[in-house]
């Protein structure tokens, strides 16, 4: 293979590897949120991976969940690089640079930024609400292909991966089976798809019902996404003064001259 294939095929993998990580709050890939600033790979083979969040005081909870989630993704490459990995403007940025260039683990260095709060317990809510989301765009589409509830909520898995859902859900439907095993490992062909995340069953006459929770959770999640998307986008424009007033990332950025006291 030519040393220039090569190089096409590991930078599609990493970006594969890196867009299969999720923004743990909204159940997005990072890559399509913006937040891999650059991921290149160096003529050794090694990589370097730079990372951004929407704001200087986004949660260092979320931070450690989205960067423990790309050095997994860096684990996974079929090459077993060395790679560095670097939090930029983020209010933790510097401790947590400085504890990979260290060689602690992500969860060291957050150890001591997260507080008293349960990771764990966080990772959990968080896989919870990305079960529901995915679970209500399957639900959805599965109607819309004309099947009746009783036909939707008496799928085994077997069936589930031979049913039609629109184009559009093609990809939901595959992450919420992911959703679905990693929730409940021990899953087989024969047992229900649809359960809630309790692992209970879902009557057809409760369906409706259900439907208006996972709507909530959907709702909430579009919401924050939007919310993070439209702050990055303000934070990291081009400087620019708008009818004559700095914007919200020349404050950021502290590159807002001081004015001049009035004359008296």
């Amino acid at each position: 293979m030519a040393t220039g294939s090569v190089s096409d095929s590991r930078e599609k993998e990493l970006w594969r590897r890196l867009g299969e990580v999720n923004d743990p709050e909204l159940d997005e890939p990072i890559t399509a949120m913006g937040f891999v600033e650059r991921a290149e790979i160096r003529g050794d083979g090694g990589v370097e991976v730079d990372f951004r969040l929407p704001t200087y005081w986004c949660s260092p909870n979320f931070a450690f969940l989205m960067l423990d989630g790309v050095r997994k993704a860096l684990d996974q490459l079929s090459w077993s690089p060395a790679y560095r990995v670097r939090l930029h403007d983020h209010m933790f940025a510097q401790e947590v640079n400085r504890g990979i260039e260290e060689g602690k683990t992500f969860g060291d260095i957050f150890a001591g930024l997260a507080g008293d709060e349960d990771i764990g317990a966080l990772r959990e809510t968080f896989s919870m609400k990305a079960f529901k989301r995915r679970q209500e765009a399957v639900l959805l589409s599965l109607r819309k292909q004309g099947l009746t509830d009783r036909e939707i909520l008496g799928m085994d898995l077997s069936a589930y991966d031979t049913a039609r859902v629109g184009s559009g859900d093609v990809s939901q439907k595959a992450r919420y089976r992911a959703a679905l095993v990693e929730r409940f490992p021990a899953r087989r062909q024969g047992d229900p798809v649809f359960v809630t995340w309790e692992g209970q069953t879902i009557p057809p006459m409760a369906l409706d019902a259900y439907l208006v929770e996972l709507r909530s959770v959907r709702i909430n999640m579009e919401f924050n996404g939007a919310l993070c998307r439209g702050l990055k986008q303000a934070r990291y424009k081009e400087l620019d003064v708008i009818d004559g007033e700095p914007t919200l990332v020349d404050f950021i950025m502290d590159r807002v001259p001081e004015r001049s006291a009035p004359a008296t």
